[in-house]
């Protein structure tokens, strides 16, 4: 049965067992842009902007929705997410430009990042970015002074660690006390952090911010931390502080197995919003605007990985291995987070599964396999293969290990084709090497 759950909206299989996307057969992209190749549901992407944008805002108008750049960003889909009404979440110089290079007007555009580099912050003052969320003691001495220097005064979210556990993979969980990021409230840095972003001359501290890490597929964390924050912002309204944006970052999970069940956007904001609004009753205090940063939610289901299957090896009593001519290069997540993905043979959809087997990368490690032990009809050399789920953080986690140049992104929509990025080549991987 077609996982439909986990592919992107336009995604059907035709009669004969080819999966369809964006009104394009899987074939005729792989044949035109060749695979490995990154394919894109526009409708999708739209669809996920306006579900946010909508389901927050009919229940808090004062919300923004800024899109998470990390999740992966080029100047096309920038262009795309204002068209839809997004602010931006950058967290480098390099997203930055991106942006700027795509026209988006920095008002609304957060710069995140717990070791922002002085060049960096020098070319958000630049560009008179909206706001830097501060994340260290440092960065606020360094912004401060940079925008002194720069005869500007910036304004700024402080970015604080609730120490609440969101329940899911430790190296994406950014809220508690054993985290790089933010400032900690248990050990009182955050209040400390609080005090200094009041006092610097040269910033205006306008709220907070804390994200508690990613895919979060439970609510209670979101009420735990929105209340818990709250709750302590308020101890600083005597000091000066009006909390006039408050932002709990993002984190939205997405199905990337059949089986899995994240919560509707409409819950999410149900969560965030009823408990933000209650604590803030409770507690006389005004109601800041409210900021969300999805990112893989908006992304990650729009995208599928088109794989040519090469060599197939059977290891008797072992495991049946089927490698493709991409892996841990064009998406590291399975090998770094044991992320777990299905896989579809793109152009037998609709045959019957029979082998059990492993999909192995093309890289010179063992460990590069994207997805082990799943169920798939026989397949031979020359085979296509889908994953889905992937628009999110493999192509911009994507690198050039062994060499080998990265993947092509393709834009889909009403059976027309975009490329949006093109294949790199070994002139490109040779162009910064002095010989």
């Amino acid at each position: 049965m077609f996982p439909q759950s986990v592919f992107p909206d336009s995604a059907e299989v035709d009669s004969q067992g080819e999966l369809i996307l964006g009104g394009c057969k899987a074939s005729d992209l792989a044949a035109e842009y060749g695979t490995p190749v990154y394919v894109l549901d526009e409708d999708t992407l739209r669809a996920r902007c306006r579900s946010f944008i909508d389901e927050f805002r009919k229940i808090y108008p004062a919300t923004s929705v800024s899109y998470a750049c990390k999740a992966y960003i080029n100047p096309i889909l920038a262009k795309l997410f204002l068209e839809e009404g997004m602010g931006f979440d950058v967290v480098s110089g390099g997203e930055l430009a991106t942006t700027v290079s795509a026209g988006i007007p920095m008002d609304e555009v957060y710069f995140h990042g717990n070791n922002k580099t002085p060049q960096e912050l020098e070319e958000a003052l630049e560009h008179s970015i909206g706001w830097v969320v501060v994340d260290s003691f440092h960065e606020i001495e360094l912004l401060d002074r940079l925008a002194g220097e720069a005869g500007k005064t910036q304004d700024i979210l402080i970015r604080v660690s609730p120490g609440v556990d969101p329940h899911t993979h430790e190296y994406t969980t950014t809220g508690i006390l054993d985290s790089k990021f933010g400032f900690s409230i248990q050990t009182g840095h955050a209040a400390e952090a609080i005090r200094l972003g009041l006092a610097a001359k040269n910033l205006n501290l306008h709220g907070l911010h804390f994200h508690l890490g990613s895919p979060i597929f439970e609510l209670e964390p979101y009420r735990v931390a929105v209340d818990l924050v709250l709750r302590f912002a308020a101890q600083f309204r005597e000091e000066g502080l009006e909390l006039q944006r408050f932002s709990p970052g993002g984190g939205f999970a997405i199905s990337y197995k059949r089986e899995d069940e994240p919560p509707a956007v409409s819950d999410y904001a149900e969560a965030i919003i009823s408990t933000m609004t209650e604590t803030c009753q409770d507690l006389g205090m005004e109601l800041p605007s409210l900021v969300i940063e999805p990112g893989r939610a908006i992304i990650g289901p729009a995208g599928v990985a088109l794989y040519r299957v090469g060599a197939i090896k059977d290891v008797p009593g072992v495991r049946k291995f089927v490698s493709v001519d991409g892996g841990m290069g064009d998406n590291i997540r399975p090998a770094l987070y044991q992320a777990e993905y299905e896989v579809l043979a793109a152009n037998k959809a609709n045959q019957e599964l029979v082998e059990k087997v492993t999909i192995a990368g093309k890289y010179c490690e063992s460990g590069d396999l994207l997805a082990t032990d799943v169920m798939m009809p026989k397949l031979e050399a020359g085979d296509l293969l889908a994953i889905p789920a992937a628009g999110a953080y493999c192509p911009s986690m994507a690198s050039t290990y062994n060499m080998n140049p990265k993947p092509p992104m393709v834009l889909v929509k009403d059976g027309k084709s975009r490329l949006i990025r093109r294949r790199e080549t070994y002139q490109d991987l040779l162009h910064l090497d002095l010989v």
